[in-house]
């Protein structure tokens, strides 16, 4: 297959999984408003363990699951249930297209963490990046003259739990067994759900069961999709098209839950995704950055309700 076809369907195969990742967080915000977030992480996690651990098993690499890295690996399996905690509830609270917004900033803040963490080196073109994609931010959330409340808390401590536990995986990847990375989250998503539990659960009719078992289904064939853009196609062609799901949430923020975006919302998103594509186009530079943390993160930016693809891809790769 010529270069190009191939870069033609590993762009295709990204729109269409980033469709089905905003058609996953439609079923959150749905079920959001009925259940609390630790019984929908709790179920929907359940539900796609089994899934998840027959990916696991392609993967070949001899060795244990004692992590190499236990301290990074606490912090990461911290940061990533704490990431699925805030995300699934901003979800449950926010407008869909404001809750990508926010969401949106993680190129940024990955950037900004890869600096103390990798040993980044971010030049005058990403830091002036940076600081508008930080602007873009203050715009859609507008303090002083919007009301911020638990929601937009939430979603931007997702924003910055995601960013740090990307720069952790890329810190520890090279070394530590894929299949730890992937496991020690879910545990940890089940244990401490799981504590949770008894004391917000709501019983669930099977429709909604339904509609859980829906969210983890929807995550895994989103990554499926993913891994196959990104052996089609180089991260640069991939990475930006995560941004089309901006698109899905209008279209499914107005016609399901009659959201509509203002002027301050759509301006911040434009800001932002204008500084994301730039430091994505920047990271493909070699002589710009030898990290490529964020073209290098190979998952899309919003919460945890399956595995990192980065992950995946390399179970994957290692099985091929």
């Amino acid at each position: 297959m010529k270069p190009q076809q191939s870069n033609v369907i590993g762009a295709l195969l990204s729109l269409a999984a980033f469709g089905i990742y905003a058609t996953h967080d439609v079923f959150i915000k749905f079920l959001g408003s009925s259940y609390s977030p630790f019984q929908l992480i709790f179920f929907s996690g359940l539900l796609g363990f089994p899934l998840v651990t027959l990916a696991m098993m392609r993967d070949r690499t001899d060795g244990n699951l004692i992590p190499k890295h236990p301290v990074w690996t606490a912090i990461r399996t911290t940061t990533a249930v704490l990431n699925a905690v805030t995300g699934f509830y901003a979800f449950s609270v926010l407008p869909l297209a404001q809750c990508y917004a926010i969401f949106f900033a993680m190129p940024i803040l990955i950037t900004l963490m890869a600096i103390p963490l990798l040993g980044e080196k971010v030049g005058l073109h990403r830091g002036i990046a940076i600081v508008v994609g930080l602007l873009g931010v203050v715009v859609v959330l507008r303090p002083g003259q919007a009301d911020l409340g638990l929601g937009h808390i939430s979603a931007l401590t997702a924003a910055l739990l995601g960013a740090a536990t990307s720069v952790i995986v890329r810190k520890v990847g090279n070394s530590e067994r894929a299949v730890v990375l992937m496991l020690y989250p879910m545990m940890a998503n089940f244990v401490v759900m799981g504590l949770a539990l008894p004391f917000v659960y709501v019983p669930v009719p099977p429709q909604h069961f339904a509609m859980m078992a829906g969210i983890a289904a929807l995550g895994l064939l989103g990554g499926v999709l993913i891994i196959a853009a990104y052996r089609r196609a180089p991260a640069i062609i991939v990475a930006p098209m995560q941004y089309s799901q901006i698109i899905w949430a209008i279209v499914f923020g107005h016609f399901l839950f009659g959201e509509d975006i203002d002027l301050y919302t759509a301006l911040g998103t434009g800001i932002i995704i204008a500084s994301g594509v730039y430091i994505v186009l920047r990271e493909d530079k070699p002589s710009v950055s030898k990290n490529r943390p964020v073209l290098e993160t190979r998952s899309r930016y919003g919460t945890i309700s399956t595995p990192r693809i980065s992950q995946l891809l390399r179970v994957f790769e290692r099985r091929a």
